[in-house]
């Protein structure tokens, strides 16, 4: 599998030439030239994704990629006990925010997208646990057409799908504003959790849950 499929001539060259090394992902050259505008970017027409009440007294971002394993099994194991005893309990407000390492994992975002909020994180869930699935694939236009048919599985048509999918403007955009947050919150490796402005990694769930219990107890 090719899970070095480019976008475009930007690239998707990473946040400053960071290595992002839990993934593997090496260094790559030539990133500041290339995102040179995307600090001036209009990214206000993103949506964030959230979960749970926002005057929730603890927030919790996830910085994931959807071409990421490592956070394929974050959602499929912590995540849903996260949810369960955090999310769905209104203690907390939870965050969900891309990383791109690839043009693969963008389309795939826009794709995560098309239905709307309501629909978002049901299909961020798909596209994880079908991660294997739809990155079989030898070019960008093989990954297209598995999007397509992830999408069909969760009830989209095809002409939606293909319209979300080859929306370049809105492609930018959420590069710019993945590009944005990453370097806010100096996020080098995915899945990171930061809570209320602290970044915490990949912790295990007993410790994740112990550090949210004592946040909650302040």
């Amino acid at each position: 599998m090719n899970r070095r499929l480019l976008l475009g001539a930007a690239a998707l060259a990473l946040v400053g030439g960071i290595v992002w090394s839990q993934l593997g992902g090496g260094q790559t050259t030539g990133a500041a030239n290339a995102a040179a505008d995307y600090a001036d970017v209009d990214t206000s027409s993103i949506v964030e994704m959230t979960m749970g009440p926002e005057n929730a007294p603890v927030t919790v971002y996830e910085y994931a990629s959807l071409t990421c394993p490592h956070c394929a099994r974050f959602h499929a194991t912590t995540f849903q006990e996260l949810k369960r005893d955090f999310i769905d309990t209104g203690k907390i407000r939870y965050v969900y925010r891309d990383v791109f390492f690839d043009g693969a994992g963008l389309r795939g975002s826009l794709l995560a997208r098309c239905a709307g909020p309501e629909r978002f994180f049901g299909m961020n869930d798909l596209l994880y646990s079908r991660q294997q699935e739809w990155l079989d694939a030898q070019t960008m236009t093989d990954v297209m057409d598995n999007l397509v048919r992830i999408g069909k599985v969760a009830g989209l048509g095809e002409e939606q799908i293909t319209a979300c999918i080859q929306d370049q403007e809105k492609a930018e955009v959420l590069e710019a504003w993945f590009r944005q947050n990453a370097e806010k919150d100096g996020i080098t490796s995915t899945p990171t959790i930061v809570i209320d402005g602290q970044t915490y990694g990949n912790p295990p769930y007993a410790e994740l849950k112990a550090t949210l219990e004592e946040k909650l107890a302040e």
